[in-house]
């Protein structure tokens, strides 16, 4: 018989409320949904006390590289997806510049194998688009991967589509959603002209968010939303940095069951990311280039429009861009340095952070990192506390300070942004599939997740 689990009196939040009550899990899924008062139906084999905390849908992050295969001296599924485990992280979209880059059938299914021995958490792997593999969108399974990634700009894995034709036969060919990486190369290649004439070979990282500009930003995103309009195609832009894309888009409010809706009420949507939030340009004088990212991070203007859009529909989820390199990797500045910053452990309290400084509430946190995910995707039976659905959970106390040191980060890397920052709220445990995966600082190493499944 399956284990039946009672996480009793947590604060339980989904769907837009908060309320007291409790949780079964019988076996992988939730079983039942208690108020405050309320009694399991029938005995439970174990409990785990919730008092003083809040039981969230588990996150769904839908943009990370996790770097295998090809790149696995800095990261690997194991090591991140115990991450993303320590920080209440169920489920994850994998990229697909890795070494080779899933632009094959053969490498997408190889990634898949790979996980199926080694990841902690859920997981499935965007499809990479490039100039000419266009014909194999047609072989891809609509169940099986969330979409295709396309690099409308330069970025890590040198995938770039900048070719006319190329971008119409893609966004007129795909059947899945089109996840936009948005910056005009042109722009940025002219700029990093300009700025080696005036500081050297090497500009110092401060001046990254003028090398890839505002200017680029919006010229590519500009395009990008014009093919889908042309095409009538899915598209969702990963990584929007700046106050002027966010006027591309407009408002959405994921709330139907209606599948059919759900498509047309969302052809155009947008990503922030945790990094993009939380940090503004000005945090390079004292990270460096350990927040050196693309598209850069920018203005304390652009951020607070950022934070303004995560309430007014403009901006749908939220992500990390989990991108880890070795620290040796980001030596140097706007030419050397590597780009990328490791957060997907760190991803949920930073966001809860946010909540206790009034930017959104605890009800908007859990509906763009855990149910718009699962309803923009289509995700099958996740990211919701449904009656029936997977039991995929974090469980997370406020008001329990503690400090980010080496010795917590489980990325393979060892290394990251929040170092010495001093979080007030805690992932207590993470639960996936209804298995403890994470307790209080311990990862179960021996579990691994399930392939997600998409509508």
């Amino acid at each position: 018989m399956a284990m039946r689990t009672l996480i009793k009196g947590g604060r339980i939040v989904n769907e837009g409320t908060c309320f007291e009550g409790s949780i079964v899990i019988d076996g992988e899924q939730i079983a039942e949904i208690l108020k405050s008062g309320q009694h399991p139906e029938t005995p439970v084999d174990q409990t785990i006390d919730a008092s003083g905390c809040y039981v969230l849908p588990g996150i769904i992050d839908t943009h990370v590289h996790f770097r295998e295969p090809g790149m696995t001296e800095k990261a690997d599924i194991e090591s991140e997806s115990r991450a993303a485990a320590a920080g209440g992280v169920t489920s994850y979209f994998e990229m697909p510049n890795t070494a080779p880059q899933t632009t094959t059938i053969e490498a997408l299914d190889d990634k898949f194998q790979r996980a199926a021995k080694t990841s902690h958490v859920n997981y499935t792997f965007f499809f990479g688009a490039t100039n000419d593999n266009v014909s194999l969108f047609d072989k891809l399974d609509v169940h099986r991967i969330p979409g295709i990634k396309l690099f409308m700009g330069s970025s890590t894995g040198n995938m770039l589509v900048d070719r006319d034709e190329a971008l119409n036969r893609i966004f007129a060919s795909a059947r899945l959603p089109i996840m936009a990486h948005c910056e005009d190369t042109a722009i940025i290649n002219r700029n990093m002209e300009e700025a080696k004439k005036a500081w050297g070979d090497d500009p110092q990282v401060s001046l990254h968010a003028l090398i890839r500009s505002e200017e680029a930003c919006l010229a590519s995103t500009t395009k990008a939303v014009d093919l889908a309009k042309k095409h009538k195609a899915r598209l969702h832009v990963a990584h929007v940095s700046t106050a002027e894309e966010l006027e591309l888009f407009p408002p959405v409010s994921l709330c139907s069951n209606n599948v059919a809706a759900q498509k047309t009420a969302a052809n155009i949507t947008a990503e922030a990311t945790v990094g993009h939030l939380f940090f503004t340009m000005m945090d390079h004088e004292r990270l460096g280039a350990r927040i050196k990212v693309n598209p850069a991070i920018k203005s304390p203007v652009d951020q607070f429009m950022l934070r303004q859009a995560l309430n007014d529909g403009r901006i749908t989820t939220i992500a990390t861009d989990h991108a880890p390199h070795l620290l040796s990797q980001k030596e140097g500045g706007c030419a050397k340095a590597a780009s990328g910053m490791p957060m997907v452990q760190f991803s949920l309290p930073t966001m809860l952070e946010l909540v206790d400084q009034n930017v959104l509430t605890i009800e908007r946190l859990v509906q763009l990192m855990a149910h718009n995910p699962a309803l923009l995707f289509e995700v099958r039976q996740r990211g919701f506390i449904r009656k029936g659905y997977q039991a995929d959970l974090a469980i997370v106390r406020p008001k329990s300070p503690w400090t980010v040191t080496p010795e917590v980060i489980e990325s393979k890397c060892g290394w990251s942004p929040m170092e010495g920052h001093t979080f007030q709220w805690r992932v207590e445990q993470t639960i996936c599939n209804g298995h403890i995966i994470y307790n209080k600082g311990v990862v179960d190493r021996q579990y691994i997740g399930q392939p997600l499944t998409f509508r």
